[in-house]
């Protein structure tokens, strides 16, 4: 019988495994490349990776984050999207249980960092991920039910309207990318946890922007990925969601009645 730890562990390598993946998908599909061949190479020297610099996190510190053969710094994206999985891998069992909702946290995972690569290095969420993860939410949702049974698909409803009335109104403010995203989202959310998803994504978006652009990283009225922010909004919103908006009931709406 396996230990809680060796477990863990598993997930662990399982996730990191994955997230190496996931850089793959998020940096070919974008450019209509195949995500299986050819095999991962240097971006600069094309020189063919071996099994030991394929090896998730560990091959990029062995290698001092540069590429064995032509020295050429290798981005830390790579290292942290893999070592980003594997954390939320291992710590979603703990988060909503060893439950069959646990399939909808790793696809959910899954599909925020193929998306935050995709974005970061080219600000395009592709239409193929979106419909991809769309199709497996809906499967999944109709193997894996919530309560009510609607919610998500209310939610898909909702994720698709409040985007676009955002672009409508901003008359491209947001992009169409991120608007087919959070429908995505709003299937593995159900429509409370989207509308908090956004409210978070543009809170901290606008956050960040402002200082930003005080402190000159960012120039104003130059866009930049909100593909990020809407993950991280979903993240927290998918596993924390239920208890901020208890929170906020419990001490805000006293104040009203």
């Amino acid at each position: 019988m396996l230990t809680p730890f060796i477990l863990h562990t598993y997930i662990f390598i399982l996730g990191a495994v994955l997230g190496s993946f996931y850089n793959v998908v998020g940096l070919r599909v974008p450019l209509k490349k195949s995500i299986t061949y050819p095999g991962s190479a240097c971006s600069v020297c094309n020189n063919k990776l071996s099994v030991l610099e394929l090896i998730p996190i560990l091959s990029y510190l062995y290698q001092d984050g540069k590429c064995r053969n032509c020295k050429t710094s290798i981005s830390p994206l790579y290292p942290t999207i893999e070592f980003l999985t594997a954390i939320l891998f291992t710590i979603s069992p703990l988060l909503v249980g060893w439950s069959k909702e646990l399939v909808i946290s790793w696809t959910l995972i899954s599909l925020c960092m193929i998306v935050i690569v995709s974005d970061l290095k080219y600000m395009i969420i592709p239409d193929k991920v979106n419909v991809f993860f769309l199709f497996l939410f809906l499967g999944e949702r109709l193997i894996i039910p919530t309560d009510p049974w609607w919610d998500p698909f209310a939610g898909l409803v909702i994720g698709t309207f409040v985007p676009l009335v955002v672009i409508l109104v901003s008359r491209g403010g947001m992009g169409g990318g991120d608007m087919k995203l959070l429908a995505v989202f709003g299937l593995a959310l159900g429509w409370k946890l989207v509308l908090l998803s956004f409210f978070l994504a543009t809170l901290i978006g606008t956050v960040i922007g402002i200082i930003g652009m005080m402190m000159g990283l960012i120039k104003t009225g130059k866009p930049f990925p909100f593909g990020p922010f809407l993950v991280l909004g979903t993240l927290i919103s998918y596993f924390f969601g239920q208890n901020l908006i208890q929170l906020y009931v419990t001490n805000f709406f006293p104040y009203i009645f």
